[in-house]
């Protein structure tokens, strides 16, 4: 039953689709006619194509649908879009082909369905072509390859091949659609002003000016105003060098509120709030020392970058706004998704943008609204900050802000203020513009050597030793880390792959001070001795110094290896004290004896009995074993 459905319908389209041929052949389309695809109805007067563009371009520019379907549906089948064709080339053509065709009558052609197919592909190419063109904004070629595309089309002749008839018609509906995109696209550019933001006073807008001035956030607006005014005039001057609207530069207010440090959830930074990623793309540097999207100079150039990207990308001041938002890939998913003349109104792409991205225009225009209205919302009576002054000095020096303020004799904050992409208030070891008030760039470099170098913190961590039956998963929630910071810091691939016995880092929270390497190339007068402890061999101890068992035993005069508590061994570097052997007694000792016994019984200081037989009080004694005496 199922299957003689599919045969039925698949005749009806055959015979459908071959009558519409026919008709076009024999009726072609009039030029006051538009075009409508086999998908589409034809259009309501009240809805027509050419009264949606009207709305949103003049008269002068706006794109005739008629004339697109005069275009399209009058092309020659037998023609191509990417270039004229001379008649008399073609009827040499034609004849050649006759000739080739009568002298081989017996020739194998191929099949004419992968002919076909392979023209489709073909032209579905130019398509994909056409989309990676137009996201450049590159408009007239990606025009050029939509007519190649067509073009090719036209060659087809499905009639016989019914599984290619609906490839190819949903070929002609997406490069007509995509066709009527390009065109709104342009029209919005070319008509609108390049230098302006459209505001669109509705429901959505008002309900954000409501916020900013009567409810929640009125506190916040009235502070981002006032911190305003020591970046914007900088952002002003650069947006206008980039022929770019100023009104832009109102931005950071709703990503921000101007605040320089101001860190959202998904981990954007700074007073335009870029992520890691996107300020790395637009030159951005974040290292040990300092993080770039911080910076108001620096991330307003990068800002700016970016929104001259995406304006090329979608041409529409408030799309723009929304990619800027939520990233450019999500609003092309989401207007692929819309009607053909999406770009005619943002509102429609509004609804099926995410909540936070949705309110982002809105609450832009709206604070566009409450700034150019000042009287209104009472912000003429607000007096914003001042610009911030500075001058930049070239340092070479890893010196600390808190230290440069006591040198210049200025505030640490004021420094702070003026330099806030310095994570650690520390400035790096390579050259770095440093920005001081005026004034004081030579009172700094006069008093350069007297400001001492200081290291940044370093992270907290601490040392765990392996138990047998630990895992990495119960050491991590011992210390409360994690088993991917654990195998990062000690660069494991594994995570069950740990031994019993061996030592761990375990990075904390936080940070800890700065710990200088010791100098271990300096003298020590001490001797250089080895007090033998419990779990103590000769192998270890030599693997301990950077020796051989055979140098310890060698200096030691060891006939064994065998070793006992508290026994001193002396390692290379060690120096004997020079003692005057000849009123020195050898004592050999009995069960029962201890070093205290024995200084005791000599009438001997302890700590003299100790040292001269290189004992410690924890020295273990033998029966047998011979010792110095007074």
């Amino acid at each position: 039953m199922i299957k003689s459905r599919v045969i039925i319908l698949l005749v009806f389209m055959f015979l459908f689709v071959c009558g519409c041929v026919q008709n076009l052949h024999k009726n072609p389309v009039s030029p006051e006619e538009a075009f409508f695809s086999d998908h589409e109805s034809s259009p309501d007067p009240a809805t027509s194509p050419d009264k949606v563009v009207s709305d949103t371009s003049s008269p002068t520019n706006a794109f005739d649908l008629s004339e697109l379907s005069e275009k399209v549906d009058t092309e020659d089948p037998n023609s191509s879009l990417a270039g004229p064709i001379d008649p008399e080339d073609s009827v040499k053509s034609s004849e050649l082909n006759h000739q080739t065709n009568h002298q081989n009558p017996e020739s194998d052609d191929p099949d004419p369905g992968e002919k076909i197919q392979s023209v489709l592909d073909e032209a579905l190419d130019f398509c994909q072509t056409s989309q990676v063109f137009w996201q450049k904004g590159e408009l007239e070629n990606a025009l050029e390859a939509l007519d190649n595309a067509y073009a090719l089309i036209l060659k087809t002749d499905t009639t016989n091949i019914p599984k290619l008839i609906q490839q190819k018609e949903d070929l002609r509906f997406l490069i007509s659609k995509r066709i009527l995109e390009i065109y709104a696209s342009r029209n919005i550019v070319v008509n609108g002003n390049h230098n302006a933001i459209p505001l669109v006073m509705n429901k959505h807008v008002q309900l954000e000016i409501n916020h900013f001035t009567k409810y929640s956030e009125k506190k916040f607006f009235i502070e981002a105003y006032k911190r305003s005014g020591k970046y914007r005039p900088y952002i002003v001057s650069e947006l206008k060098a980039a022929g770019m609207p100023v009104e832009l530069s109102w931005l950071p207010l709703i990503e921000s509120g101007f605040k320089v440090k101001a860190l959202s959830r998904a981990r954007a930074l700074g007073p335009w709030q870029f992520i890691p990623s996107t300020g790395y793309k637009f030159g951005l540097k974040r290292d040990k020392y300092i993080d770039e999207r911080i910076d108001p100079i620096k991330s307003t150039k990068a800002a700016i970058e970016y929104l001259k990207e995406l304006h090329q990308i979608f041409g529409d001041w408030s799309t723009v706004l929304a990619a800027y938002n939520c990233g450019e890939g999500r609003v092309l998913r989401v207007i692929r998704s819309q009607n053909i003349n999406y770009l005619d109104n943002f509102w429609d792409l509004y609804e099926r943008l995410p909540r936070e991205t949705a309110r982002y225009v809105p609450r832009f225009m709206a604070a566009l609204f409450i700034i150019n209205n000042p009287k209104k919302y009472g912000l003429d009576a607000i007096t914003v900050d001042e610009p911030l002054e500075y001058e930049n000095v070239m340092v070479s020096k890893q010196i600390h802000l808190k230290n440069v303020a006591k040198e210049i004799g200025v505030a640490e904050k004021t420094l702070r203020e003026l330099n806030p992409e310095l994570r650690y208030r520390i400035l790096p070891q390579d050259e770095y513009p440093l920005r001081v008030p005026p004034g004081k760039s030579e009172v700094l470099l006069a008093n350069l050597d007297n400001i001492p170098v200081t290291h940044p913190p370093q992270p907290a961590y601490v040392y765990h030793r392996i138990r047998p039956g630990e895992s990495l998963s119960t050491i991590a929630r011992r210390y409360r880390s994690s088993v991917r910071k654990i195998m990062r810091a000690n660069n494991l691939h594994r995570s069950s792959y740990i031994v019993a016995g061996k030592k761990l880092k375990i990075p904390l929270r936080g940070t800890m001070p700065y710990r200088p390497k010791i100098d271990r190339t300096k003298d020590f007068t001490l001797p250089s001795i080895h007090v033998v402890k419990r779990g103590d061999s000769l192998w270890n101890i030599a693997k301990r110094y950077g020796i051989t068992t055979k140098k310890i035993q060698s200096l030691n005069d060891l006939q064994t290896t065998q070793l006992h508590i508290g026994q001193v061994l002396k390692m290379p570097g060690y120096k004997a004290e020079k003692i005057e052997v000849g009123d020195l007694k050898v004592y050999q000792v009995k069960r029962g004896d201890s070093p205290f016994d024995i200084a005791q019984l000599h009438n001997m200081p302890l700590k003299r009995f100790l040292r001269i037989n290189l004992l410690t009080p924890n020295s273990t004694i033998y029966p047998g074993q011979k010792l110095f005496i007074e």
